[in-house]
C-alpha cells in the first residue's frame, strides 16, 4: 500500500506520469495502470488527464493531503524503531496567532524549508483557539500562561507587555502616573482581553474597562494606539518598531503586562515521539529567537 501511496504522491508533486515514473524507474504505462488500480480500489477518480495537464480531483487533493502525512508518519515510525534520525518530510500544518505568525513565524519559513526541502509548510493565522486534533494541525504557537492540558510542547520566548500610547495622544490627554488615574483614559483592547492583568510590585492586578472601539483584531488595536485614539496594553514583539521609531511611547512603566503569559510552541501528545519535522520547526525558532529575542531589547539596544 506504501508503494502506491508514494507513486501516487511522486505523481502529484512531479505534475507528470512520466516524471513520476522516472524518478522510480516505471515506464509511464506502468504508472498509469497503478494509479487507475489505486482508483478501482477506492471507487473514486484522484486524477484529471488531459493531452496538455495533469491535476487532481477534489477527492484526489484530498487523498494527497492524507498520502503525505501517512508517508511521513510511515517514515518517522521506521526511524524510531531502527534508531535512524530520518530528516523532516511530508507536510507540517502550523497555526499561531495573526500579527505574531506574520511578523515573527512567516518570516523563518524560507530559511527552515531551504534547510529541509522535503517538508511542506502550511501556515494559519488567526486570532481565534485552535483545536490541533479536531483540525489536523501538527503545530500550534500560542501565547499563553502554559501548555494546556493534553499537548506537549516548548516554551519559545518570555511575552513582556507594556501599556503605550502615543505621543499625540499624551500630550492631548495628559501622562498617567498611576494605575487609577486609567479610569479617566480611553482604553484599546480587541475582545477578549480586558480586563488587563497588570503586574504592581510582586502582585498581580487587574484593570477593568471598555475598549473605546470594539474589535476582534489585535493589529486593528496597535493601529488605533499608534493614532492616538487611546492606551493599550501590548506585547514588546508586537510595537517594538514602534516604541524605536517613537510612534508609541510606555506609559506605567512600573506596571508591566502580568509576567507569567510566554510564547509556546505546542503540539498533540504523542508520548515520547515527536514527529521530525515539528522537532525541526520547533528547533528552528527557538535557534532564531535566541534566549533573548531582540524584540524585547529596549530601543537603540
Amino acid at each position: 500500500m506504501d508503494r502506491e501511496y508514494e507513486l501516487f504522491a511522486r505523481v502529484i508533486e512531479t505534475g507528470s506520469l512520466a516524471a513520476a515514473g522516472r524518478s522510480l524507474r516505471l515506464s509511464p504505462a506502468m504508472v498509469s495502470k497503478r494509479i487507475a488500480r489505486l482508483e478501482e480500489r477506492l471507487g473514486a477518480r484522484l486524477l484529471h488527464r488531459t493531452t496538455r495537464r495533469l491535476a487532481t480531483t477534489e477527492a484526489g487533493q484530498r487523498f494527497y493531503e492524507r498520502v503525505v502525512d501517512i508517508l511521513a508518519a510511515s517514515r518517522e515510525a521506521e526511524s524510531m524503531v531502527s534508531g535512524a534520525v530520518a530528516a523532516p518530510a511530508g507536510r507540517l500544518r502550523m497555526s499561531a496567532p495573526t500579527s505574531f505568525g506574520r511578523l515573527h513565524v512567516a518570516p523563518h519559513l524560507k530559511t527552515f524549508l531551504d534547510r529541509w526541502p522535503r517538508l511542506q509548510a502550511e501556515l494559519e493565522l488567526s486570532d481565534a483557539y485552535t483545536d490541533l486534533v479536531a483540525e489536523r494541525f501538527d503545530l500550534a504557537i500560542r501565547i499563553a500562561p502554559g501548555i494546556p492540558a493534553g499537548l506537549a510542547g516548548q516554551r519559545l520566548a518570555p511575552n513582556r507587555r507594556v501599556l503605550c500610547a502615543s505621543p499625540d495622544y499624551l500630550q492631548r490627554e495628559g501622562v498617567p502616573r498611576r494605575l487609577d488615574a486609567l479610569s479617566r483614559h480611553r482604553l484599546l483592547a480587541a475582545a477578549g482581553q480586558l480586563p488587563w492583568r497588570l503586574q504592581s510590585g510582586n502582585d498581580a492586578v487587574s484593570v477593568a474597562g471598555e475598549s473605546v472601539v470594539r474589535t476582534n483584531s489585535s493589529e486593528v488595536v496597535r493601529e488605533l494606539a499608534i493614532a492616538g485614539m487611546g492606551i493599550a496594553l501590548r506585547s514588546t514583539w508586537d510595537i517594538g518598531p514602534d516604541l524605536a521609531a517613537g510612534r508609541l511611547q510606555v506609559v506605567l512603566p512600573q506596571h508591566p503586562g502580568a509576567a507569567d503569559v510566554a510564547i509556546f510552541a505546542v503540539h498533540p501528545a504523542a508520548g515520547p515521539f515527536v514527529p521530525a519535522g515539528v522537532r525541526a520547526f520547533i528547533d528552528h525558532l527557538q535557534a532564531v529567537y535566541g534566549p533573548e529575542p531582540e524584540w524585547h531589547r529596549p530601543p537603540g539596544a
